[in-house]
């Protein structure tokens, strides 16, 4: 594996440094990107129990909000719950508009990342065939491993910058839709609770 680094030179390092940045970004958002952490799909039955029960007070709604990004949505509109619908439904929105820069973050870093590793793949395949010419001009083309070089860097930084970039791609668009998704659960359980909270909907 070492060999394959020094032979594709210098600029194997930055796409070696993409491909750690990745992977990191894609186990991160694995994980924090699961339903259970981001919209539980007990919290609206929770609610429920707490108001059928009138144990709905502060420190809940205080907890609720500590629970994951669609708690604190939810909290949000039990701290407005006493206005209208209106000031329930701007409170909610307000919060969840600082949700959504949390359920994308890092995926900026991995789209750059995607966008690069080829462009430096391919710039290393530049500096191949020039070292690879250059050598034939210094030293003709008798010696075949002045080729050979340039030729192997060439084709290495191109594979790794190919290598890191198709899988980043693919992890971006998943995420992508995964948070579209999870943004479109939330918003339902959202007017779930507007509803319950203006007894448009039974209690369970």
């Amino acid at each position: 594996m070492f060999e394959l680094v020094k032979a594709g030179g210098w600029l194997m390092w930055p796409i070696i440094l993409c491909s750690v940045a990745a992977m990191a970004i894609i186990g991160e958002r694995l994980w924090s990107l699961q339903k259970k952490y981001v919209s539980p799909p007990t919290l609206i039955e929770q609610i429920q129990q707490w108001i059928q029960r009138k144990e709905l007070d502060q420190a809940r709604i205080n907890l609720l909000a500590e629970t994951s990004p669609l708690g604190r949505i939810l909290a949000a509109g039990l701290i407005n719950r006493n206005h209208d619908r209106e000031i329930i439904k701007e409170a909610i929105e307000d919060t969840g508009r600082h949700v959504v820069p949390e359920l994308d973050r890092y995926l900026n870093t991995l789209g750059t990342i995607a966008a690069i590793t080829p462009f430096l793949g391919l710039l290393g395949t530049v500096l191949g065939m020039i070292e690879m010419f250059s050598g034939i001009s210094s030293h003709g083309v008798g010696d075949p491993a002045v080729v050979a070089g340039g030729i192997a860097q060439a084709l290495i930084t191109t594979a790794a910058g190919l290598g890191v970039a198709i899988p980043s791609v693919m992890f971006f668009r998943y995420f992508r839709g995964k948070i579209n998704e999870l943004l479109v659960d939330m918003e339902q359980e959202a007017i779930k609770l507007v509803e319950i909270l203006h007894g448009e909907r039974e209690n369970a």
